[in-house]
C-alpha cells in the first residue's frame, strides 16, 4: 500500500473511480454495494471523500474506515462525515458485498435547516464498531426512505427536488437518532459499567496527580480508556446520566476546589494550578459559573 491519499471531491468523481455511469444528480447518489469491484491495483491507495456517507452492509467488504475495518452482520448502518480516510484492504468481486451506500455532498444541504443542524447528528463521527444495529422492521423503514430519495433524484429535477430530497434525508437521520436511542436503552448494563469505570478513572487521574503534569483531563482521554470514540462516549454518558462528560469532569474539579478553599490557606491561584488549570482566571470563571460565587466569595462564606 502506498502513502498516497487521493481526494474524491465530487459524486461524479466517485462514480468515475468506481467505473459507474455519470450520476443522475450531481450532489447525491445511492450505490448498490454488490456492483462494486476492487482489484489488486485498487488497494494501493487511501481515499478521502469530501461528502457524507450512510451505508448498510451485511458482511465484510474489505475496507478500513478510520482505525477500523467493516465487518458486520445484517442490519447495520455506518455513518461518516467528510474528511474520513478509507483504505481498501482486499480485492472485491461483483456480488461479494450486499447492501447500499448513500453519498451526499455538503453543498446539497448548504443553506438549509439540515445544513445548520448536521453537526447535531453526532453519529457521523462514531467509529465503525459503534455502528447502528437495526431490527428487521427498522431496516425496512430505513430502506423505504432511502428508496424514496433515490426515486426523487432519478426523476427530472425541478424547483422542489432539493427540498424533498433534503427533507427525506432529515427524516432518515431523525429515525437513526431514534434507533440509536433504542440501542443505548438495550445496552444499559454495558453502559453503566462504562460510567462506573469513567468515575473510577476520573478519581484515579487526580489521585495519581496526573493533572499536575498533563492538566485537566480531556473527554478524549476517558473515551480512549473505554475504547470508544469521543462522540459515542459523550452521547452514551448524556443518555445515561443527563450530563455531558465535561459536566462530570468540571463538577468533580469544583468539589475538589471547594474542599481546598475550606480546608487550606492556599491562594486561589495556587489552588487553580494545583487542580491542573494553566490560567487561574479560567478556574475563577468556571467556579463562578458552577456555584454563582467567586472562589474568594465562597471561602469567605465558610
Amino acid at each position: 500500500m502506498s502513502d498516497q491519499i487521493l481526494s474524491i471531491k465530487s459524486i461524479s468523481q466517485l462514480h468515475s473511480m468506481l467505473g459507474f455511469p455519470k450520476p443522475k444528480h450531481p450532489l447525491i447518489s445511492l450505490i448498490d454495494a454488490s456492483e462494486i469491484k476492487l482489484t489488486e491495483a485498487d488497494i494501493k491507495d487511501k481515499f478521502v471523500y469530501d461528502f457524507y456517507m450512510i451505508s448498510s452492509k451485511d458482511k465484510s467488504c474489505g475496507v478500513e474506515y478510520g482505525r477500523n475495518t467493516f465487518d458486520f452482520d445484517e442490519g447495520v448502518l455506518v455513518f461518516s462525515a467528510p474528511g474520513q480516510v478509507y483504505v481498501p484492504t482486499k480485492p472485491v468481486e461483483l456480488g461479494d458485498i450486499k447492501g447500499w451506500m448513500l453519498f451526499f455532498h455538503p453543498d446539497l444541504i448548504r443553506n438549509t435547516n439540515l445544513g445548520k443542524e448536521i453537526d447535531d447528528y453526532s453519529f457521523f463521527n462514531y467509529e465503525v464498531f459503534e455502528a447502528l444495529h437495526l431490527s428487521e422492521e427498522e431496516e425496512k423503514k430505513v430502506l423505504e426512505i432511502v428508496k424514496n430519495i433515490q426515486s426523487e433524484y432519478e426523476q427530472r429535477i425541478d424547483n422542489l427536488s432539493q427540498r424533498v430530497i433534503v427533507s427525506s434525508l432529515e427524516l432518515l437521520l431523525n429515525y437513526s437518532l431514534r434507533f440509536y436511542e433504542r440501542q443505548f436503552n438495550t445496552r444499559t448494563s454495558q453502559s453503566k459499567d462504562i460510567i462506573t469505570q469513567f468515575e473510577k478513572n476520573l478519581k484515579a487521574y487526580f489521585a495519581s496527580q496526573q493533572h499536575l503534569e498533563s492538566g485537566l483531563p480531556s473527554i478524549q482521554y476517558f473515551a480512549e480508556n473505554a475504547n470508544l470514540s469521543q462522540h459515542y462516549f459523550s452521547d452514551l454518558l448524556k443518555k445515561e446520566t443527563g450530563r455531558s462528560p465535561k459536566d462530570h469532569i468540571n463538577d468533580f474539579v469544583i468539589e475538589k476546589a471547594k474542599n481546598l478553599l475550606r480546608s487550606s490557606e492556599q491562594s486561589v491561584s495556587e489552588i487553580a494550578y494545583n487542580l491542573g488549570f494553566n490560567y487561574p482566571h479560567y478556574f475563577t470563571r468556571l467556579f463562578k459559573t458552577k456555584t454563582g460565587k467567586t472562589p474568594l466569595e465562597y471561602r469567605n462564606l465558610n
